[in-house]
């Protein structure tokens, strides 16, 4: 199976990353798009408004329930602190030897991914499905690996940071996020 890796703290998960996965799937032939929950980023600093990981990965599980293909995964929760893509590949392809994996970034994080540990392995090995982000632009270099594809995505004009700040201030959400998120955000009284 191909399966396509999407890691990021989903700090809460949004209608965007749903509509990315469902993206990939078509675009890359996909099996299925796992959703790595991150416990801890290496290249962000720790941050106040981060919801416990338990909670995100449930928000996670919530908002993906309707969509069979996309996969909700806590699997970093059991890796070693911080999160380095490359460790957690190296550790997929040993529990999962029968899949192939492709690693699914933002263009953001394509052009520091100098900066990535082992990111010349992760080049070399994988394939690497890029989706542009209106902030940035796709490095030149990467025209010169044919692993790397840049993968066109409904733009969906929404961010977790703008999610945390409308919530702190009582907006309403509901047109940004699965249903089932609304009401767990709600419920739960999360991110107040």
């Amino acid at each position: 199976m191909r399966i396509g890796i999407f890691g990021g703290s989903f700090n809460p998960i949004h209608n965007g990353h749903i509509a990315l996965g469902t993206t990939m799937l078509g675009a890359m032939s996909l099996n299925e798009v796992w959703y790595l929950v991150s416990p801890q980023n290496p290249l962000k600093q720790s941050s106040t408004d981060l919801l416990d990981e338990n909670l995100r990965y449930h928000l996670v599980e919530v908002a993906l329930t309707d969509h069979p293909h996309l996969v909700a995964s806590d699997y970093e929760f059991y890796l070693q602190r911080p999160s380095y893509t490359w460790n957690t590949l190296q550790h997929l392809k040993v529990d999962y030897p029968q899949h192939d994996f492709v690693l699914i970034i933002g263009g953001d994080n394509l052009a520091k991914f100098h900066k990535w540990a082992h990111h010349d392995n992760i080049l070399q090995n994988y394939e690497i499905a890029v989706y542009p982000r209106s902030d940035s632009g796709i490095p030149e270099w990467t025209t010169h690996y044919p692993n790397i594809h840049i993968i066109d995505v409904p733009k969906v004009d929404i961010s977790s940071t703008q999610l945390r700040q409308m919530i702190k201030h009582g907006d309403d959400i509901t047109p940004f996020v699965p249903p089932q998120v609304a009401l767990e955000v709600e419920k739960s009284s999360l991110y107040r």
